[in-house]
């Protein structure tokens, strides 16, 4: 499989040397497929920016799509924009905690009152300048972030109200530190491992359950493996839309232009997937089956305070305040 997976990046190399002279030919790798795009961010984005950017360019501007995982799982996704033989991808942001550690604080439990204050954040000075060091320590491009919902636990075997329900519980979590910390304050168990394992793991009883936002749950067909969801909403979750930083910092003006503006109208029409998907998405799993619990407001509390304190140590001990202070001050100012 190894040999089969190198023998088509060489031959993507191949392609890509041959474009003709003048011609941007560039591949957009993401893991969700077989979906119509109405039913995907991920899909609307990746086929809005297509056409938009072909359009925009007069076609000097090409867009291969690899849907998925044809190009392997978001993580090694990733590793294919840092080295430059996959052009661009749509992951979540947790994914960029492993090489740009101060990213941590964006996955911190409880900081964000709503997906309309995350995304403010993400687009102000506070997001521009955790892109700006992204690009500088990965080398990776962000074209767009915004906020898909926030996470929330599902379990196969256990029915999940309160916090203290969640002990002993086998999650699987995102591969990054944060995630983990937060299970094991509730005194569960963390399996990190890529979300396209993820399934068969519920299936095949090697996990009782995970977490995501109810976007995620309803694309991934979790509801299949999983019976109950509680709407704890314990962080955000973040979409981020990254291409490789040389290929971007080589295009012309012109073509850099239209790849953002092309950027901007893919992710506003990812954002109404998103908006209708959440807004219906918890009917959606009723109507699939899952046994839905939405917490009080003195259960809500209960379930952030559990989280919050051990993971903002953890996030402190390994950033140091400032990194959490100065996201802490941003919302703050949004807020006021």
């Amino acid at each position: 499989m190894k040999q089969l997976a190198a023998f088509a990046m060489a031959l993507l190399f191949v392609f890509a040397a041959n474009a003709p002279a003048g011609q941007y030919t560039i591949k957009l790798a993401y893991t969700p497929g077989n979906l119509p795009a109405a039913d995907s961010p991920d899909i609307m984005y990746a086929e809005v920016f297509k056409k938009e950017v072909e359009d925009r360019t007069n076609g000097a501007f090409k867009v291969t799509l690899y849907p998925s995982g044809q190009l392997g799982n978001a993580a090694e996704s990733v590793q294919g924009v840092i080295g430059g033989y996959i052009d661009m991808s749509i992951i979540d942001s947790s994914l960029l905690n492993n090489m740009y550690e101060s990213g941590q604080v964006l996955s911190a439990p409880g900081m964000f009152a709503s997906p309309e204050e995350c995304d403010a954040i993400l687009a102000g000075d506070w997001g521009a300048n955790y892109a700006a060091n992204v690009k500088k320590i990965t080398g990776i491009h962000i074209l767009n972030m915004h906020c898909k919902g926030f996470r929330n636990f599902t379990t196969s075997n256990k029915e999940l109200k309160v916090a203290a329900d969640a002990r002993g519980v086998t999650f699987r979590v995102m591969e990054n530190p944060v995630s983990i910390r937060m299970v094991e304050a509730l005194g569960a168990k963390a399996v990190p491992m890529p979300g396209s394992e993820m399934y068969l793991a519920m299936r095949n009883g090697v996990v009782d359950g995970q977490e995501n936002p109810v976007l995620n749950i309803i694309q991934d067909k979790t509801y299949e493996v999983q019976k109950y969801l509680v709407l704890d909403g314990h962080m955000a979750g973040i979409m981020a839309y990254i291409l490789n930083g040389a290929l971007y910092d080589s295009l012309p003006a012109g073509i850099r232009e239209a790849v953002d503006k092309a950027a901007d109208s893919a992710m506003a029409e990812a954002k109404k997937v998103v908006a209708a998907k959440n807004g219906a998405g918890v009917q959606i799993l009723r109507d699939h089956g899952m046994i839905v619990y939405e917490p009080t407001g003195t259960e809500l509390a209960e379930w952030h305070s559990v989280v919050y304190e051990p993971t903002q140590r953890h996030i402190r001990s390994v950033l140091g305040d400032k990194a959490v202070d100065d996201l802490v001050e941003a919302i703050r100012k949004y807020r006021k």
